[in-house]
Order: structure tokens, then sequence, then C-alpha cells
């Protein structure tokens, strides 16, 4: 008991520590080597878990059920190019200590007391809400057929109660500041479900669904077939690193601690190297985090293509989930289905998590550059957060049951996330050339991969306007 009672203060002290000030008293050492790099990971971690389940389970599985092989290039780029996105813009947060709606805020012109991109983030969350209902209703029809409630499984009766215990669970698990726990728990269940994934994804050639060099150059042909635009952009929009996910990550960079670690700047070349260090970790950071979204966005759409188009299944409304089990019960058996749904309901409700965690937060950061709130103020801040966490997920399961269609829901979101990447992509251009020295830039190899995926992002917006009004893209 004494050990008890010695360790309460220290860590009412830590748990007193406000992430997003930078105090001189706080810096700390960057790691030298790899091996301790490895032990300062988790922003990317946290992010994996958050975006392993709508756009990789269920938008980027559709998208090959319908198209095939074909887009398998599609896939690649979409998990790829935004990376860099992601790490220029957790640079800039690391650098000068403020989050990605902050400094959003100095991309002209501003609205009312933000700019415009702030606005565009409050609109595109909307439409996210309709995603994370869909996520909702995904666990709920895995656990409605996993363990049904009422006598048919997807019966509105079963699937209503479900969605009800999911929420309440995820608000009660983030309420009893056990947080830490359940995204270990989260993280976990991704990486075992990724593992199943890749797994069956590299033994289905061995399968009466397998796959060859032919299916193969197929998917790197670079066309998008007729009928199948909607579904792409929202894949580009969904898979990888999303919009708010590289909004979101500077977040948890800053509650991790790179930039408190690195300290104010003071104009010292102490600080400057602490930066370079902190910067390196975060690097690392976002490359085991590809890494893993890549892996399984490529497995998911993989088996999509092999085991569903062939069968002409597409996952629909809310059969989403009988759907997706084929994958495995055609190449597995019948008792694969179970491991399907305990894996399915695992990575969507990590990903739920990982929503419940992160907007309300994002939305506390905008009523506080509203002046609604002191967002400086650390027990208003907390206050704000646990009453979003509160609210936000009740609205989020109102529209899957409103809509009742967990693939619409998502590819919603998606589309709505495709368009909000454009500004941010606007956004950090300008924050680069405002808050981050030439010497924190890295190599000119990284400029250019900065300038390929911006590039990229912007073809495929113009792609998208270009098609909602009619204009073929070769000017016909």
């Amino acid at each position: 008991m004494a050990t008890t009672e010695t360790e309460a203060p220290a860590r009412a002290a830590t748990e007193a520590v406000d992430p997003y000030l930078l105090r001189a008293e706080d810096v700390r050492e960057p790691p030298k080597t790899f091996r301790e790099r490895l032990r300062h990971l988790g922003p990317g971690l946290v992010l994996s878990a958050a975006i392993v389940g709508s756009g990789e389970l269920i938008a980027t599985t559709a998208l090959g059920a319908r198209a095939g092989f074909v887009l398998l290039w599609l896939v690649i780029i979409s998990a790829t190019v935004k990376v860099w996105i992601q790490a220029e813009l957790a640079r800039w947060t690391i650098l000068n200590g403020r989050t990605a709606l902050d400094g959003y805020r100095d991309v002209s012109p501003r609205i009312g007391p933000l700019g415009w991109i702030n606005w565009l983030w409050i609109g595109m969350d909307f439409a996210k809400m309709l995603q994370r209902g869909g996520i909702i209703g995904g666990t709920a029809a895995a656990c409605s057929v996993m363990w049904p409630i009422t006598g048919e499984a997807l019966s509105f009766s079963s699937l209503f109660c479900w969605t009800v215990i999911i929420t309440a669970s995820v608000v009660l698990l983030l309420q009893t500041a056990r947080y830490a726990v359940v995204e270990q728990a989260a993280v976990i269940s991704v990486i075992i479900f990724t593992v199943i994934t890749v797994g069956l994804a590299l033994a289905l050639p061995f399968t009466d669904f397998g796959f060859g060099p032919s299916d193969l150059g197929e998917g790197l042909s670079f066309t998008i077939p007729a009928g199948t635009l909607g579904i792409a952009l929202a894949m580009f929009g969904l898979t990888g690193v999303g919009a708010d996910e590289m909004t979101t990550y500077t977040y948890w960079c800053l509650e991790k601690g790179y930039a408190r670690w690195t300290g104010p700047d003071d104009g010292t070349e102490e600080r400057a190297r602490r930066a370079e260090g902190w910067l390196k970790v975060m690097r690392l950071d976002v490359t085991v985090s590809w890494l893993v979204c890549t892996l399984c966005t490529l497995a998911f759409y993989v088996i999509g293509a092999s085991v569903l188009h062939p069968q002409n299944l597409v996952p629909e409304g809310n059969d989403v989930i009988t759907t997706l089990s084929r994958m495995y019960t055609d190449t597995m058996g019948p008792w694969a289905k179970y491991v399907f749904l305990v894996g399915a309901i695992a990575v969507l409700y990590s990903t739920i998590i990982g929503s419940t965690a992160s907007v309300p937060r994002l939305w506390t950061n905008s009523l506080g550059l509203l002046g609604v709130i002191d967002w400086n103020d650390l027990r208003v801040r907390r206050r704000t957060i646990r009453l979003l966490t509160v609210c936000l997920p009740p609205l989020w399961a109102s529209s899957y049951l409103w809509v009742q269609s967990p693939v619409l829901m998502v590819q919603i979101g998606g589309i709505g996330g495709g368009v909000f990447l454009l500004a941010v992509v606007i956004a950090v251009w300008r924050l680069r050339a405002l808050g981050v020295e030439r010497r924190f830039r890295g190599s000119p190899w990284l400029t250019v991969a900065l300038v390929v995926s911006s590039a990229a992002i912007a073809f495929l917006g113009v792609y998208a306007v270009l098609d909602v009004f009619g204009i073929s893209v070769d000017g016909s």
C-alpha cells in the first residue's frame, strides 16, 4: 500500500500535464538509435486502428467486388501518395506546437473567426457522421449475425438492440479513463485481423479463387471502368490515411509528446537538434502506419476481386457483413464465417473507438477557435471533450438506424473526405511556407514526393468535378 501512496502524487502530476502546452521544463532528448525510436511509436498505430475498418474492410472490398482487378493501381496509389501530406502536416505541428485546425485558420481567406478550410471541415464532418454511423451499423450487423437477439439475425429489432449496446459500450469505455487499455486492445485486434486477411490473400492462388499474373497486369492498366468512378473516388478518400485522419494525427502527435519534448522555439541549436530527432521518430511512426494500412488495403481489395467479383457478389445494405463473410466461407469452409465475424467486430469496433476518441477533440478545438470555450483551459477542454464523447456517438448511431445501408453511408463519408483532402493539400503547402524552416524540410527527394502526392490528389479531385458536371476527361 505504501507504493500506491507514493505513486499517486506522481500519477496525478503526470495527468495534470497539458499535452498541448509547450514548456521548457518538459523537453526530452530524442532517441538516437532505430531500436530506441521504435519504443516511442504510437500515434501512427492509433491511426491504423482507426483507419482499418470502414475504408479497408467495407469500401475497398466492395470496390474489388464491383470492378475486379482493374482498379488495383488506384488502391496502391491511394494507400501511398497521401502519406507524404500526413507527414508534412505533422512536421509543421511538431515544430510549432499547434493543431491542424488551428493552422487551417491561417490559410486565407478567413470567414469570420475561422478560415475557409475550417468551415469546410465542419461541413465534411456532417458527411462523416453518416460514415461513422455506417461503421456502427456494420459492427451491429456482425454482432447480430454472431449473436442474434431476436429470431432473424438482420431484423430491425436485433440491429437496433446491438446498435444501442455498441454505442453505449464505447461511450462508457472512453468515459472511464481506460482509453489507453482500450487503445492497446484495438491495435492488437487490427494486427491479428491483418495477419489473417493478408494470409488469406496470399493463399488464394492455391484455391478455386486464385489469381495470376494476368489479373495483376490488368490491375496495373491505369484505367477507371465506366460505372465505377463514384465508388473509386469514395475508396480514394477512405483508404489509407484520409484528410480527417491527417488532421487527427496532429492531435495524437501532440498528445504523445513529440512537440512537448521538442520544446518551444527559443532559437537555440539545442532546440533545433531536438526537433530533428523527434521528427525522425515521427517519420518512422508514419512509415509503420503506412505499411499496416497498405497491407490491409491490398489484401481486402484482392480478396474482393478474386472471391466476390467472379460470383457477382457486391456488398450492399445490411447484408454487407454476410456478403463479406463469403470471402472466408467460400475459400476456407463454413467454420471460417465465425473467424471472420470475430475479426470484423474487432476491427470495426476499434475504428469506432478511434472516431469516438478523436472527433470530440476536433470539435472542442473548433469551439475554442470560434470563441465558444477556452481551448487553453485544460479543465474546460477535458470537460467539453467528455461531453461530446457522450453526445456524438448516439447521433452517428441514429443516422445508421435511419439509412440502414453501411456501404452507402461509408461511401458518402469517403466522397466528403476526398473533397476535404484537396483543401488539406493547399493548407500543407501554405503552412510549410510559413512555419517550416528549410533545414527541417528534409532532402529534395522528400519535396519531390510531396509534389507528386499533391499532384495525384489534385488530379483525382479535378476528375471528380469534371464527372459531376458531365464533362468527359478526353474533352468530349
